[in-house]
């Protein structure tokens, strides 16, 4: 137990995110990630529009609304993927991708 929980503070967000670009499934922290990337967008955006609004070019407004939009609906379907398939841990990917010795691979070496 204590094990895993050392395997557990060994990686850190940054590895996490970037095992998760490399492994199947999507982990905790890659999901804060996009989460929060999301948000600077939509922090962007929102200051775009406002932009648009203060200049009444309605031709802008209506590209930064169909941005919005495309923004909103690739986070709402991202979020309804992840709510069906779930999130995987970290420590999952790395024995997915071998980086963690397995328990044939351990009893090998302790003989």
């Amino acid at each position: 137990m204590s094990n895993k929980q050392s395997n557990k503070s060994k990686v850190s967000s940054a590895e996490a995110v970037l095992l998760g670009a490399l492994a199947p499934g999507v982990n905790g922290p890659t999901w804060t990630t996009l989460k929060s990337t999301f948000l600077m967008l939509g922090v962007c955006l929102a200051v775009l529009l406002g932009l648009a609004f203060s200049s009444s070019d309605s031709s802008l407004i209506l590209h930064v609304g169909f941005l919005v939009l495309i923004a909103v609906s690739l986070f709402m379907l991202l979020s309804w993927f992840l709510a069906q398939t779930g999130l995987v841990s970290v420590e999952h990917q790395m024995r997915e991708m071998d980086m963690v010795p397995n328990d044939q691979q351990r009893s090998k070496k302790s003989e």
